[in-house]
């Protein structure tokens, strides 16, 4: 299974960024998603900036995983 994360971009250069998520900033490559600009929200999957995502989607997506985990949490 893959999982792309939604984070928001804080810095960006040529060919690449700093994404963040919840205060955690990670450098991303943004060659397959060269349109991304300082303040929108990407999906990031394995370190690449695959798409840009408005911000009612990025906190949806962050709610389904938070859900996810808490469920894989839970006792049987």
């Amino acid at each position: 299974m893959c999982l792309a994360i939604p984070m928001q971009l804080k810095e960006r250069r040529e060919f690449d960024g700093v994404a963040e998520l919840r205060g955690v900033r990670r450098s991303i490559s943004l060659l397959l998603c060269p349109e991304a600009q300082v303040g929108d929200h990407v999906l990031v999957h394995a370190g690449h900036a695959i798409t840009r995502i408005d911000e009612a989607e990025a906190r949806a997506t962050l709610a389904l995983i938070a859900e996810a985990i808490a469920r894989e949490e839970q006792p049987s």
